[in-house]
């Protein structure tokens, strides 16, 4: 069965180096294609989902930002399963200080260059492996400036009530930009953290060989 990846915001396919999936699954990446002007978040999904092959059927992984349009996806095609990682199901569990930024537009005031640094900083103190940490600096220089800007848009303008009918929702109970307070994830993970599929990957792992386990074909 193909399993479908989507990653998070100013990231690619690389972000899953350390997923693997039992065996009788084919990992299949969704990279991101440009967005049309003031494009939201649900049409940018459904524009993304020309890439799989409905023919047959197919499990859906989405990262953050992945995950949102995970749910977009599979609330409009049938999914198998979908399973979030780091990311919320309803636009309502964004933390509040989101929705108050979008109010006052506080998106089209980021520096995404400087937004860039402070992420390529923080790796100073974070534990990923020291080839994780080169990997993902690289991830964040080569990221599309333009892209980021419309994301943030996006992702401050979704609007979803609907969960798919199969959801996994993995969270670290320590992740800080969505914060687990705000969510209700199926699969917590203790002291995780947003970018816990570095350096978390062996529970991610042993917890999508335990839910794929009913979907062998």
């Amino acid at each position: 069965m193909k399993v479908y990846f989507i990653s998070g915001l100013a990231a690619d396919r690389r972000i899953f180096k350390n997923i693997h999936l039992p065996e009788g699954f084919e990992a299949i990446f969704l990279d991101w294609i440009p967005p049309e002007k003031n494009e939201s978040l649900r049409n940018y999904a459904l524009r993304l989902a020309d890439s799989i092959d409905r023919s047959e059927k197919f499990v859906l992984v989405g990262l953050s930002m992945g995950g949102m349009i995970a749910v977009e996806i599979a609330n409009h095609l049938q999914v198998a399963l979908t399973i979030i990682i780091s990311s919320i199901p309803f636009s309502k569990q964004l933390p509040p200080y989101f929705r108050f930024g979008a109010r006052l537009y506080l998106q089209h005031l980021v520096s995404i260059r400087l937004m860039k640094i402070a992420s390529i900083a923080k790796r100073l103190f974070t534990t990923e492996t020291r080839e994780d940490k080169e990997m993902l600096k690289a991830i964040i220089r080569e990221s599309d400036p333009k892209f980021i800007k419309w994301a943030l848009t996006a992702i401050l303008n979704w609007e979803n009530e609907t969960v798919p009918q199969n959801f996994i929702h993995i969270h670290g109970s320590k992740d800080e930009i969505l914060l687990i307070k705000y969510t209700k994830p199926t699969h917590p993970i203790s002291k995780a953290g947003h970018l816990m599929v570095m350096n978390r990957a062996s529970e991610i792992n042993k917890i999508l060989q335990d839910v794929l386990a009913n979907f062998i074909a």
